[in-house]
């Protein structure tokens, strides 16, 4: 992009579609968006390799091969620039796939206007300068650690400070990235409880939702294992079901496995298996491994978890009875093994040994849009012998599918009863409570502020922690949720200022904030927070946590 100018490229056979195209973009000469064009594959292949250009208009039909072709060709010859599918089906299939092969947007040419078309290329331009930016942040810190890890060999001294700084570097990075998240799933939330009842819509909803919870969890894993690494997880074990455990994990699974068209099959023990585990990490454990299956298979594959008791004997080696009743003395560990088998791309054999370390890939892995950091599998491990199980990977190569199998000692006698699972109200929670929303991401307070007044709360928003002081005098709120990275005054002290004031000492304050270690915690209870939530914040739990203040206010 030259003085604000952008190239546009469209690759389209269709002489009549391109002047339609240009007509579209020419009706505003302040937009600046210069087209150009190329009618066939060969020629638009040609282009995208050359790199010219800032963002490329790609049709569906071009003749020698379509434009999911091209997207994928682009990609792999490393196509930095967005790439907006063009077709004349409005076919959600079609635009699922176009998402999967790489595209930045997908139009339905009968539905385009200047403004929708203008709209498409300048977002998808936004969100790749977005990308590059975290991209170079994440660059630099990277750049910044390998200069720290090289000074390790001075000695210890320099080992503690790579650590300090890369735990600092893991929640700056979850911080950064939690905070763009809280109005996205505030506003899933308007959506979902206000919405035009409309297919598409819905649709639409459900897939931002599905991918902030994605990485929601991507960002929760790389804080486990940075806990995990510093011996401050802790795991809050009590006996149950394994059922329990895998149906948490199918439940949370299921929209990325249907999406994918894969086929699930479940099969568990007839009776209850109980395993004393922290129900929450072994869910993990589950979702994790059904997310790869998920990710790393073609559509339309096939995924497969099993459950069967296993025993072994004093020398180790399995066995399996048929009657528990059977056993004998020199039976003496009992074990439950869960397998989750696919049918999608492999794993070297070579790449097995080293398949669990941090950051661990496998190539073929790299190619797919759906890549994660490769921190999954490490943290399975580390939660599985937590639990004092083990976990294998193995795969017949390349194409030839994968397995993961977790051992997990159970519990042969309950020894207390396990609680009854919580149901809860499915109503819609509601309260009337005066509250104060205090950010200075004024898209994160606004959704959050309207989610709550659809509640039936009255709501005042402050966007510095001096306003936050100021609302909290005049307003006199009975709750107040406030970010702690606050300009002219950060949260810890304007809530030290509220908590000092006369107006109301039944105030509860809650920190929302995308600073969640245990340090973070400890900072904001000193500080006088009641609670300390972690963006994005679950709306469910909201609403649950605002229904039992509602209960107790006087």
């Amino acid at each position: 992009m030259d003085n604000g100018t952008v190239r546009v490229l469209l690759i389209e056979d269709d002489p009549d579609d391109y002047y339609l195209t240009r007509e579209l973009l020419g009706d505003d000469p302040e937009n600046k968006i210069v087209l150009e064009w190329v009618s066939d594959f060969d020629a638009g292949l040609e282009a995208i390799t050359r790199g010219e250009h800032d963002a490329f208009l790609v049709d569906y039909r071009l003749g020698k091969g379509d434009g999911l072709k091209l997207l994928r060709e682009g990609l792999r010859l490393g196509c930095k620039a967005p790439m907006i599918l063009l077709t004349g089906q409005g076919d959600r299939d079609l635009a699922l796939q176009a998402l999967d092969a790489g595209a930045s947007d997908f139009l339905v040419k009968g539905k385009i206007d200047a403004a929708v078309l203008e709209r498409s290329i300048r977002y998808a331009l936004q969100q790749k300068r977005h990308a590059d930016e975290l991209e170079r942040k994440v660059a630099d810190r990277t750049a910044e650690l390998e200069r720290a890890n090289a000074a390790l060999h001075a000695g210890k001294e320099a080992l503690r400070d790579a650590d300090r700084r890369k735990n600092e570097f893991l929640a700056t990075l979850a911080h950064e990235l939690r905070n763009p998240l809280a109005p996205v799933r505030n506003a899933v939330e308007i959506l979902r409880m206000k919405g035009p009842d409309i297919p598409e819509l819905h649709w639409a909803r459900d897939i931002i939702d599905r991918q902030t919870q994605a990485m929601t969890r991507l960002i929760d894993d790389l804080m486990d294992i940075s806990r995990i690494n510093q011996g401050k997880l802790e795991l809050k074990r009590e006996q149950v079901e394994l059922a329990n455990i895998v149906q948490g994990a199918i439940e949370t699974s299921r929209p990325l496995i249907e999406s994918m068209g894969h086929e699930l099959t479940v099969t568990l023990p007839p009776g209850p298996v109980i395993v004393d585990a922290d129900l929450t990490r072994l869910a993990q454990v589950f979702l994790n491994l059904l997310n790869n299956a998920a990710k790393y298979t073609e559509r339309g594959g096939r995924i497969e978890l099993v459950a069967s008791v296993e025993w072994r004997v004093a020398s180790g080696e399995p066995e399996n009875p048929a009657s528990l009743a059977t056993r004998h003395s020199t039976l003496d560990t009992p074990f439950v093994v869960v397998s989750v088998t696919d049918t999608g791309i492999g794993i070297p054999a070579d790449k097995l040994p080293t398949l669990f370390e941090m950051f661990s890939q496998v190539e073929e892995a790299l190619s797919r849009s759906q890549g994660g950091l490769g921190i999954g599998l490490c943290l399975v491990k580390r939660l599985v012998e937590m639990h004092g199980g083990s976990v294998e990977a193995k795969s017949g190569g390349l194409g030839q599918g994968s397995e993961f199998v977790v051992r997990l000692p159970i519990v042969v006698e309950q020894t207390y009863p396990r609680q009854a699972s919580d149901d809860g109200d499915q109503a819609q929670p509601t309260s009337d409570l005066r509250i104060l929303v205090v950010d200075d991401n004024r898209d994160a307070a606004e959704s959050l502020a309207m989610l709550l007044k659809m509640m039936g709360n009255n709501v005042h928003t402050a966007h510095d922690g001096e306003e936050a002081v100021t609302a909290a005098r005049e307003f006199q709120p009975q709750l107040v949720l406030c970010d702690i990275g606050l300009p002219k005054l950060n949260g810890y002290e304007a809530c030290r200022q509220m908590k000092a004031q006369a107006w109301d000492k039944n105030m509860i304050l809650i920190a929302v904030t995308g600073w969640g270690q245990d340090d973070d915690r400890r900072k904001s209870a000193a500080a006088g927070f009641d609670h300390h939530l972690i963006k994005p914040v679950d709306p469910q739990a909201l609403m649950k946590l605002l229904a039992k203040l509602e209960s107790v206010k006087v």
